[in-house]
């Protein structure tokens, strides 16, 4: 397979310094700032022994880092292949500016916290550590909102053409990411995982640990587009079947650990 075919494939062909709106041309730079966060962070934690809940008090700012970086991307990656016209709107600078500001505090604070050795997530020490907690949540809730809202944008503009099997697979994902990872995140919020580590890099256990759940539904926005472009480019006529059987099995398997973590 030829590179030029997968960048053909995933849209990233149309992609330059003309074609790039000034706010998809901000949410890389961002997205970049966060890769660099994270490196430089990751440098920093090479010194620190102190650990929260025997984890590394550096290793949740640097998840949080890279997943905003790649959820930033995305945004703009899926806007262009869906329908790249959006990207010149007022709907999309309010959406990016939600998402900056949304996930910027969350990282900010989850940062500053870490700094500190200070838990951010379960942290209800004081009414004020409580309210910030609480606008973590509110924080959350806007980040993965402003995909429901990228939904939105692209379906009002669908004009009288068929949609894609490509174009579906855009909107599921975006839907679902609001839709999953805003019911998996309240669940998190309101349930603690188990101290430790588990699963290598990801920290995570498999059971009685809702983040399995919340990955996948926050990550539906990659996963989801993916499934919907390989089945426009691979399986003809029984391309939207196969996006409707992937996204209902990828919902089934949210709906399978969400109850293992919760049993």
């Amino acid at each position: 397979m030829q590179v030029n075919h997968v960048d053909q494939w995933l849209g990233w062909d149309k992609w330059d310094g003309h074609t790039l709106s000034w706010v998809s041309k901000c949410l890389i730079i961002y997205g970049c700032l966060m890769w660099l966060a994270c490196g430089l962070t990751y440098l920093l934690s090479l010194g620190d022994a102190r650990t929260i809940r025997e984890v590394g008090i550096w290793v949740k700012p640097m998840k949080f880092m890279a997943a905003t970086a790649l959820f930033a991307w995305s945004t703009v990656w899926l806007t262009h292949l869906a329908h790249a016209a959006i990207t010149h709107g007022k709907a999309y600078l309010g959406i990016s500016i939600l998402l900056v500001t949304t996930s910027f505090f969350e990282v900010a604070y989850i940062t500053y916290q870490a700094a500190h050795g200070s838990a951010s997530h379960y942290n209800m020490s004081d009414r004020w550590h409580a309210m910030l907690f609480g606008l973590m949540a509110i924080a959350a809730v806007g980040l993965t909102a402003s995909q429901g809202w990228l939904a939105w944008e692209i379906w009002k503009r669908r004009g009288t053409d068929q949609l894609s099997v490509t174009t579906w697979g855009v909107i599921m994902g975006l839907l679902l990411t609001f839709v999953l990872s805003t019911v998996s995140g309240f669940l998190l919020g309101g349930k603690q995982p188990a101290a430790g580590e588990g699963l290598p890099i990801v920290g995570w256990h498999l059971y009685k640990d809702i983040r399995p759940s919340h990955f996948l539904g926050v990550h539906a926005q990659q996963f989801i587009p993916l499934m919907g472009i390989a089945a426009d480019r691979f399986l003809g006529r029984y391309a939207t079947r196969a996006l409707a059987a992937g996204s209902s099995l990828y919902v089934l398997a949210w709906c399978l650990l969400t109850q293992a973590s919760l049993s």
